[in-house]
């Protein structure tokens, strides 16, 4: 009896196939968060099954057991069908996956069952699995290399384990003798080319592994040498202060507004708003050197970020973090091309679920916010206005790994941007208060809230009075920020008590030709964290070197906010 069986694991694209006892079955792992597509053909019929990685083994034998059987019972004569269907049944049911003779127990996951030295058998049929050669089917190197930048290529991994690969890193000799004309200087996934090497070109080669099982050698050539960095930056003394991760119960929060590339390349930035930052400076191969080394230097836990381009997520953010050990999350902005982003450390928090959404049409169309929006129907211009905006709430619940029965609601958000949209921000982050309260209570109770963004709001606005008093008065002036024809008074109430900015408020956050002022935020609830550190922001002189920000040394017009969170014992909580 022969059978041919295949599978596919989607978005990583990684191939499996089986044959028949005369054959053999090549498989892969499933990169984290990806689907299995399983497809097989047993006596002439086609299957497909797309299933989880993380799913029991045990439903996949129970769907097989279920295909067969309605494969055999369609060829059966209509007189014999309700016999002959229940024989199908019967022989269909005989599915199982063997490892080493002993049964695979039901309960193990997909990702974990189907490997080396397992046999799936079915009927009489018996399939040997054997996976596919390790495979990378991206790899590329940056097309700005900087000495004293971390050089993080982008990397995709089929049928392999990216922490077992090998990463040899060579650089251009011109002085050697022919074919030998490149020298080793490093291993690992990230390389950090020094002085020495500028005036060089760069050769990353690559070996795709999963234990000991190897791939080809993949080889990647920069196109340019390695160029002089800049100098002085205006993180270099912050990480000073964050060589170290923090130890539990501590852990490292980042909230940074890293300025979308679509918006520094307009006209109006280069121009209006940054006419003093040189212009190899506002483009992006330079900027993502900086901010890859800033952020690294940080050595968070949790990592916030606003104006994320899609773009840079995919392709130069992602494949950084992951070598820097983060895994991320995004969601863009509708009608825009960036949006957030929010990472988190592996080996200290598991992502749990998340529940974003865009705050107008959740105002819109979710009943808990059915006051507020009743509230402010009552001034349709007002209504327009929030309505036509996309700024969206990233929600992200993560386990803390170290102490499993501790969890946070982390919270990021971009506000609406106009210096006149006060009472637009306000019914924001009504609906964003609103919903996050209801996640916490119905999805983690006990949740830890931590909410970073860019507010786009100073200390005194009203925002920030919602977010510290738990209440706003509609005699708060920011409801009349946009002119008469727009007030709409109306008293604004948290679900939580009292919230607390982690950073203070600092003079300014954010720091161009025209303006300074503070925007960003990292609230806390101080029943569940208190502070344990802040990372002092670069000094006033800094800043200034080069007029305002961004820079050559500062690849933002906002400064990061990093602080130390430290868990509150439950006991130590202050009673409400």
């Amino acid at each position: 009896m022969f059978g041919r069986f295949s599978a596919v694991v989607c978005r990583s694209h990684r191939r499996l196939f089986l044959l028949s006892s005369a054959g053999t079955w090549n498989s892969a792992w499933p990169k984290r968060g990806t689907k299995l597509t399983i497809s097989f053909c047993l006596d002439g019929s086609h299957k497909h099954m797309l299933r989880d990685q993380d799913e029991p083994v045990g439903k996949v034998l129970a769907r097989i057991v279920a295909n067969m059987a309605k494969n055999q019972g369609k060829g059966k004569k209509k007189k014999k069908k309700k016999q002959e269907g229940s024989d199908a049944a019967q022989s269909a049911a005989e599915v199982s996956l063997l490892f080493g003779e002993d049964p695979v127990e039901e309960s193990v996951l997909n990702a974990e069952a189907w490997k080396d030295g397992a046999v799936l058998c079915v009927g009489d049929v018996r399939y040997e699995v054997l996976r596919n050669a390790p495979t990378f089917t991206t790899a590329e190197l940056p097309r700005s290399l900087m000495a004293g930048f971390p050089v993080c290529p982008r990397l995709q991994l089929e049928f392999g384990n990216m922490d077992d690969c090998e990463f040899t890193w060579l650089k251009e000799t011109p002085g050697a003798g022919s074919g030998e004309n490149w020298a080793e200087v490093g291993s690992g996934r990230v390389f950090v080319p020094s002085n020495e090497d500028i005036g060089s070109k760069l050769r990353l080669r690559c070996l795709p592994k999963e234990g000991t099982r190897c791939g080809l050698v993949k080889e990647l050539e920069s196109e340019g040498a390695i160029e002089a960095g800049p100098g002085t930056c205006t993180f270099d003394t912050r990480h000073l202060f964050t060589q170290q991760q923090a130890q539990w119960p501590e852990l490292r929060v980042v909230s940074y507004n890293i300025l979308a590339d679509i918006y520094a390349q307009t006209e109006l930035s280069k121009m209006v708003l940054y006419p003093y930052c040189a212009p190899y400076a506002l483009e992006l191969d330079y900027r993502i050197n900086l901010i890859r080394k800033e952020l690294c230097g940080y050595n968070a836990d949790l990592l916030c970020l606003q104006e994320v381009d899609k773009g840079v997520f995919d392709e130069s953010l992602s494949s950084a973090m992951d070598a820097f050990g983060f895994d991320g999350v995004f969601r863009i902005k509708e009608k825009q091309h960036e949006g957030l982003a929010t990472f988190y450390r592996r080996s200290r928090f598991r992502l749990l679920s998340s529940h974003d959404l865009v705050l107008s049409e959740a105002l819109g169309s979710d009943s808990l916010h059915s006051d507020l929006l009743q509230k402010l129907s009552s001034n349709s211009d007002l209504k327009e206005k929030v309505f036509q905006r996309s700024t969206s709430l990233q929600v992200s619940i993560l386990q803390d790994l170290l102490q499993p029965d501790r969890s946070l609601c982390v919270a990021n958000t971009h506000l609406y941007w106009h210096p006149t949209g006060g009472n637009v921000r306000l019914v924001q982050m009504g609906v964003a208060l609103t919903h996050l309260g209801h996640v916490i209570s119905a999805v983690s109770p006990g949740a830890a809230l931590v909410f970073c963004g860019d507010f786009n709001s100073t200390p005194p606005s009203g925002v920030c009075e919602l977010l510290t008093h738990s209440s706003l008065p509609q005699s708060h002036s920011d409801w009349l920020s946009s002119g008469p024809d727009h007030h709409c008074p109306m008293d604004l109430a948290s679900p939580f008590p009292p919230l607390l900015s982690a950073c203070g408020n600092p003079p300014y956050t954010n720091y161009v030709g025209g303006f300074k002022g503070c925007l960003d935020y990292i609230y806390i609830q101080p029943d569940h964290m208190e502070v344990a550190q802040v990372i002092p922001l670069p000094s006033h002189e800094e800043v200034t070197t080069y007029k305002a920000l961004p820079s050559v040394s500062h690849p933002s017009d906002h400064i990061a906010l990093v602080c130390d969170l430290l868990w509150r014992p439950p006991t130590d909580r202050p009673t409400q």
